[in-house]
């Protein structure tokens, strides 16, 4: 069962593209004009609120800590979560909205769906 939000304000997308420093994916910015974040079971984040997604983004991408110990984030946008640690993320500037799964225990950033309908019915 998911759980739709109310839609995310379209001032908040444009500064949220204009924060990152690229624009947000198609599929992404649509869904988040529709819900902002979508719940699943057990209040699993399956998509992020469009603030958490800046937020979490612009923290990982800073971390100077964390680049010694990954692979650079700036080619990932993280949108939600697995609830262990591991995160999903599309590939900003590029047509294809292929969503992936990144380990944070060995730093793999796997392919999981071809789009975030496919993502969100499990793959």
């Amino acid at each position: 069962m998911t759980n739709l939000l109310p839609a995310a304000p379209e001032a908040t997308l444009r500064e949220a593209a204009r924060l990152l420093g690229h624009h947000l994916p198609n599929e992404l910015t649509a869904l988040l004009r529709e819900s902002n974040g979508v719940e699943g079971e057990y209040r699993l984040e399956l998509i992020w609120s469009i603030e958490r997604i800046v937020t979490d983004n612009l923290a990982l991408r800073g971390d100077a800590d964390l680049a010694t110990l990954y692979m650079p984030f700036d080619c990932l946008l993280f949108i939600g979560d697995a609830g262990s640690g591991d995160q999903f993320a599309l590939v900003p500037n590029t047509r294809h909205p292929d969503v992936f799964v990144w380990d944070n225990e060995n730093d793999s950033r796997t392919w999981v769906a071809p789009g975030l309908a496919k993502y969100l019915d499990g793959g």
